[in-house]
């Protein structure tokens, strides 16, 4: 899956940075360097979801895909 990111610089300093495709994604940084691994550190967290917080029937199947 690719993702575009959009990179803002911070009024205070460093970085910000937010996923369109990913309502309420966002991450900072104080240096380029150091916001990259936060942003994949944020889609995760953003697109991760515990199915033990989804009501399932017995009849129903979780399924994890890659895309």
């Amino acid at each position: 899956m690719k993702l575009k990111v959009v990179i803002h610089k911070a009024e205070d300093g460093g970085f910000w940075a937010e996923v369109p495709a990913v309502p309420g994604c966002f991450t900072q940084g104080d240096s380029l360097e150091e916001l990259l691994p936060n942003i994949y550190e944020a889609v995760e967290a953003c697109l991760s979801v515990d199915t033990k917080d989804v009501a399932l029937k017995k009849e129903d199947h979780v399924l994890e895909i890659a895309i």
